[in-house]
């Protein structure tokens, strides 16, 4: 049965064609049909670290042309990609781990590739961002995807002001040097802010990590083997206060601010004077203002 789903796989590729192709970020095992198909049958095959993907090629019996396109030359090989397509060749790009073009190489040679007029088409498979969402328990149904948080740590901490009273979850990667900043930064804003740390994902020492900011730095802390490896953090909305949960003197200082002011800045000067949530103080204007 498996040979005719993968026979099928392989009578659908088409030459003059990039395929972008997701490869597994640890497990060997979470790589699809299509994705082997398209690495056994591409006439080359672009890869972030030649010496990773060989590995990956070895383990299911493929003997492809590697060719290196990584960030630094990503430009100049663009050209050269292009011109294997204009052979009638088929081309499959793929990165050390996941899928390319998200927050790895890859979203430039298929912008020029696709600006040629050849096609561009993924082969999807597994995703870190996807899979620490599917068991981080967070049912809102959008989210933001940050990518790496910056390493300087005044960026780091505007981007936690901005999330600090966010209504959806926010989905980061953080690196194992970094990763004690980081949870410091946001322990000063937001202790008790649900958040899920994971990490190895899909490897031998894959770990779930779930409780407040506060908990889960407490946890690295004690345990220096839960700062090692690859890292997802989850971090859950900020819970929702009500209008009816707004201190009379925090209604007062919106309702006279607002009658003054745009509604974002009325909201943001309120919430620096009252100290209460800027989303809630921004809600209330605005049922102020539909009332009125």
């Amino acid at each position: 049965m498996l040979q005719k789903y993968y026979q099928k796989a392989c009578d659908s590729l088409s030459p003059q064609t990039l395929y972008v192709v997701a490869t597994p970020i640890g497990n060997l095992t979470d790589i699809t049909l299509r994705a082997l198909a398209v690495l056994k049958h591409a006439d080359i095959i672009c890869a972030e670290d030649t010496r990773v993907t060989a590995q990956l090629l070895s383990a299911y019996g493929i003997q492809g042309k590697l060719v290196s396109v990584r960030e630094h030359n990503e430009q100049q090989m663009a050209d050269k990609i292009t011109a294997y397509l204009e052979q009638g060749l088929t081309v499959a790009q793929v990165s050390d781990a996941g899928t390319p073009a998200v927050c790895d190489p890859g979203a430039k040679l298929a912008a020029r590739v696709r600006a040629a007029g050849f096609r561009v088409v993924p082969v999807v498979g597994a995703s870190a961002v996807m899979g620490a969402l599917s068991v981080a328990g967070v049912s809102e149904p959008s989210f933001y995807f940050n990518g790496f948080l910056p390493a300087k740590a005044g960026e780091r901490q505007k981007l936690f002001e901005n999330w600090a009273e966010a209504d959806y979850p926010v989905v980061m990667f953080e690196t194992p040097h970094r990763i004690a900043a980081a949870l410091a930064d946001m322990a000063a804003l937001f202790p008790e802010r649900e958040l899920m740390l994971a990490r190895e994902i899909s490897k031998t020492f894959e770990t779930f990590l779930s409780g407040t900011v506060a908990e889960i730095q407490t946890t690295l802390q004690n345990d220096s083997n839960q700062s090692r490896g690859e890292m997802v953090l989850v971090l859950h909305p900020a819970p929702r206060q009500k209008h009816s949960e707004l201190p009379d003197a925090a209604r007062h200082a919106i309702s006279v601010l607002a009658a003054e002011l745009p509604t974002k800045q009325a909201a943001e000067l309120a919430a620096k004077i009252t100290g209460e949530s800027k989303k809630a103080l921004y809600d209330f204007a605005l049922s102020l203002k539909n009332a009125g």
